[in-house]
């Protein structure tokens, strides 16, 4: 039994997709609180998919230099950020809006260049991602983001938690509301762009949300709620990467996939906000309701 549970981690290359799913749950899960708390979940997966126009210039420009691709991705996730919220800003529309159409028009840009490329082989892990081929660089820019992000969350947690529960307050007590929100989707898009490698467009937001929402059905206090969130993500992340090598599965969706089951279990028996908790408190209240009229 012991083999059978340490044998995935006896690889190199085993362990290099694990420590980078366990930073990236880290700081994505951190992050994903805000996001689920200040209802900008959809915005992540417009940002998410707003780096592909990125990429792509920067394959045209410069070829299949990975450095190159995550700065290409870098630049058109902060410019899809800081363009919506000043659109917001300046004129009438609404910032979801604003993120909806910026994000519309950069995804449609990407997909026109990447039909341009001489190859799209190249491309498709940034789409899919590979965990299980990250190298050293890869582990370093996600413990890059990953240790951002920490850094961030504990030198301006008040200006954090003041944004997210009551902006109103934050800016009339002299609080930057506009810079902190703007600083949020950016540690977004840094993290999104780590994530790249390993988990890909499609699937990176996954490690942010699932955890989230999870601790959201736990948790009522934000501490609690950002441990916990950080927690699943971790744990989601190692049974994830040990499920997928023992079944043959890929590794990112598995991961993605196990955090999923997290969500959805805890949707059914959280005992407060539940399925089944809130079933059976509107049958207690049914019944006293009735026995009230007798």
């Amino acid at each position: 039994m012991i083999d059978f549970l340490i044998e995935p981690f006896r690889y190199e290359f085993m362990q290099r997709g694990l420590l980078v799913a366990v930073l990236l749950g880290l700081s994505g899960g951190l992050l994903g609180c805000i996001l689920v708390l200040r209802r900008l979940a959809l915005m992540g997966d417009a940002l998410s998919h707003s780096l592909l126009p990125g990429i792509g210039v920067a394959y045209l420009i410069f070829g299949p230099s990975l450095p190159a691709l995550l700065v290409g991705a870098l630049l058109a996730g902060l410019l899809t950020a800081l363009g919506s919220g000043l659109v917001s800003r300046l004129t009438r529309v609404k910032e979801d809006a604003a993120f909806g159409s910026i994000f519309l028009v950069f995804f449609a840009a990407g997909v026109v260049l990447v039909s341009k490329l001489p190859t799209r082989i190249d491309l498709m892990h940034f789409l899919f991602g590979n965990i299980l081929g990250v190298g050293r660089t890869d582990v370093a820019l996600a413990g890059a983001a990953a240790g951002l992000t920490l850094t961030v969350f504990l030198v301006f947690y008040r200006s954090i938690v003041l944004e997210t529960f009551d902006p109103i307050f934050h800016r009339a007590t002299g609080g930057h509301g506009g810079l902190t929100h703007l600083g949020i989707l950016a540690l977004c898009v840094v993290n999104l762009v780590a994530a790249l490698q390993a988990m890909g467009i499609v699937l990176s937001l996954g490690l942010f949300l699932l955890p989230a929402v999870t601790a959201y059905l736990w948790c009522d206090r934000l501490p609690t709620m950002l441990a916990v969130s950080a927690v699943t993500a971790v744990v989601g992340s190692v049974v994830g990467i040990f499920v997928s090598y023992h079944a043959g599965l890929p590794s990112g969706a598995t991961i993605v996939l196990s955090l999923g089951v997290c969500f959805l279990v805890s949707a059914l028996v959280s005992p407060r906000y539940g399925v089944i908790a809130r079933v059976l408190r509107s049958r207690r209240e049914g019944k006293a309701v009735r026995h009230t009229a007798e």
